[in-house]
């Protein structure tokens, strides 16, 4: 099901215009455009789930096989030194957009404690040959 008032259901259905790194029938994987780090990207459901309460155990653990196989593409191509895989659920706890989605996020030795809300500013151009990198390297993985 999907919601038309949700900006992440546009998002993962292709209806807003994204720097997609990965795309199946059920998950697209985005860059965030309000990234905390370089690399910082999005698994984000094609169908809506509020969170992790609301998502079905079938798609949860498809997200999170998808967010290991990201996260050794991206480990290599961006060569990271570690990875933040971040779900929030409930405003408590930091959940904005009310969408299930998983949080992958490059860290870097030397890089500052991340505190959301704290955005670093996006380069568009960088962002679309960094979706390219990472496609090309899923495509050579399979």
């Amino acid at each position: 099901m999907k919601e038309s008032n949700c900006i992440f259901c546009k998002l993962a259905n292709g209806e807003i215009p994204t720097n997609t790194l990965y795309e199946d029938d059920d998950f697209r994987v985005i860059f965030d455009v309000s990234p905390v780090s370089k690399g910082h990207a999005l698994i984000i459901p094609k169908n809506h789930y509020k969170n992790i309460y609301d998502i079905e155990e079938g798609v949860l653990s498809k997200a999170v096989l998808l967010a290991k196989k990201m996260v050794k593409v991206m480990t290599d191509e961006f060569h990271a030194d570690g990875f933040n895989i971040i779900q929030n659920n409930e405003e408590a706890a930091g959940q904005t957009v009310f969408h299930f989605h998983i949080h992958l996020i490059p860290r870097y030795k030397g890089d500052k404690a991340i505190k959301f809300g704290e955005s670093k500013e996006s380069d568009a151009e960088q962002l679309k040959i960094m979706a390219e990198q990472i496609k090309n390297a899923l495509e050579t993985d399979n």
